[in-house]
């Protein structure tokens, strides 16, 4: 009766492990608004794409020349305001994961997100 319950639990792992491992593989990395990069008028680019929680955006830019700041709602996103302490990523080749449900990105220099560099996505 022990190695048969040693048996299951085994098993059972076995099956665990090659689900994260399945979830994991189905990940996605994006680079935003492809060749052109995160740029303005970039909003565009999620059209007909299918974002999934756990997928990668790879924003690319001119370090000097913009950002990217992480917004938690629409309202802040719709106005471009930056809340304080939201994160803002400044590197050039910044990676961020999707959290499920909506995700919102500007570029916090002054006049960048009116200017249209701004995204919203939804992961499913």
């Amino acid at each position: 009766m022990g190695q048969g319950k040693g048996s299951a639990i085994a098993i059972t792992l076995l099956l665990c492990l090659f689900l994260i491992q399945s979830e994991m593989a189905q990940a996605r990395v994006y680079t935003v608004g492809d060749a052109k990069g995160w740029t303005f008028n970039v909003n565009s680019w999620t059209k007909g794409k299918i974002f999934r929680a756990g997928d990668v955006l790879v924003f690319k830019y001119p370090p000097k020349a913009h950002n990217v700041a992480v917004l938690k709602n629409k309202v802040a996103y719709n106005l471009c305001l930056k809340p304080r302490g939201s994160k803002v990523y400044q590197t050039g080749r910044d990676k961020i994961k999707l959290v499920k449900g909506y995700n919102y990105f500007i570029c916090s220099f002054p006049g960048h997100c009116n200017a249209g560099m701004k995204i919203a996505i939804k992961a499913l």
